[in-house]
């Protein structure tokens, strides 16, 4: 029999953070592509009619202010509402509801809708961070949980180009997180450490997955990654738990690498990459304190869909929907490939 070769051979990789297992089958990668491919977006003139620009009119009336950076407001069709009925007590375990409170903003990142991340400059970018932190700190004050959430492209449900992201505060603490949270403290409970932090550590050593780094952030594909092109970014230092932990060093080093990592994304493809950002970091709420989930280590995921080319996305369906996640391409070739990739924007490169 031969030797086992990870860029040849399928193999499951397990991830610890969410105690699931993942099929790595690279050899799949050889096979001619006949099924659905994607357009890629094309470049748009700015929609003057665009709701999220400053100084549209939105569809319920309300008339955005001429924003010059960063604007937040309430989403016009949110999921959460701070004031409902509660479902009565569960008859039976096997029927049971709970209450669900919360609420749904907006943020634009860019009054511009035109532009994107990537493009950028580092202080636009460091705009977004501070508001996302400040957003974290009154919504976190009252909430179990606030997801700040990015879904950029048509592919992945965006229905609007302006650069914006949303961010959903609940009373409850949603799946993933839960999931998170569980394994992170079982595993702070065996081993006295953090997960993630001894993560990063290990990954320092061995190089193999990391796509960028500076002094405060690493940006990596992780060692389990589902998604093609899958990386979390996570900190270098201060062990920070949640979004409000961080430092103004943080905060800048974590605005350089994201505009060098989405920067990256495009250029993988010569595209406007599309994916699905968010941020996960410990649990909040009216009891939370700074420093009472050693556990924890903030960190961010981008998940894109797309596994050839511009116009060939992984599917999760069938074997990921009913087995477990499968992925085409080990995520050691996914970080070269990417690692790879120029840090100046295909758009910005003089002929």
């Amino acid at each position: 029999m031969d030797q086992f070769d990870p860029t040849e051979h399928q193999h499951v990789r397990y991830n610890p953070l969410k105690d699931e297992w993942i099929l790595v089958s690279p050899h799949r990668c050889k096979r001619p592509w006949s099924g659905q491919t994607e357009q890629p977006a094309e470049e748009q003139q700015p929609d003057l009619n665009n709701p999220l620009r400053a100084g549209a009119v939105r569809s319920n009336g309300q008339r955005n202010p001429n924003y010059t950076s960063t604007y937040v407001f309430p989403n016009d069709f949110p999921a959460l509402l701070p004031k409902v009925p509660e479902p009565p007590p569960p008859e039976h375990p096997l029927f049971q509801a709970g209450p669900a409170k919360g609420t749904c903003r907006v943020m634009c990142f860019h009054p511009d809708s035109s532009m994107t991340l990537p493009l950028m400059s580092v202080e636009e970018i460091l705009a977004v961070i501070e508001e996302w932190i400040s957003q974290v700190t009154e919504l976190g004050r009252r909430y179990t949980w606030v997801q700040v959430f990015e879904n950029k492209g048509a592919v992945m449900g965006c229905s609007n180009p302006h650069p914006h992201c949303q961010i959903w505060a609940s009373s409850f603490l949603p799946n993933e997180p839960r999931v998170k949270d569980r394994c992170q403290l079982d595993y702070f409970k065996k081993y006295g450490k953090s997960m993630m932090v001894e993560y990063v550590e290990k990954e320092l050593e061995q190089k193999e997955r990391i796509v960028l780094e500076n002094s405060e952030w690493v940006a990596l594909v992780p060692y389990w990654a589902a998604w093609p092109y899958e990386t979390m970014v996570l900190p270098l230092k201060n062990k920070p738990q949640r979004m409000t932990d961080l430092n103004p060093e943080q905060k800048r080093g974590l605005a350089e690498i994201m505009k060098q990592l989405t920067t990256k994304y495009d250029n993988l493809f010569q595209c406007n990459f599309p994916y699905s950002m968010g941020w996960h970091g410990a649990p909040t709420g009216p009891s939370s304190t700074p420093g009472d989930s050693p556990h924890w280590l903030l960190h961010a995921l981008y998940l894109p869909p797309l596994l050839r080319s511009a116009s060939v996305k992984k599917f999760m369906v069938g074997y990921e929907m009913l087995a477990q996640p499968q992925r085409d391409l080990t995520p050691e070739q996914a970080a070269a490939k990417l690692r790879d990739c120029s840090n100046v924007h295909y758009k910005n490169k003089k002929d």
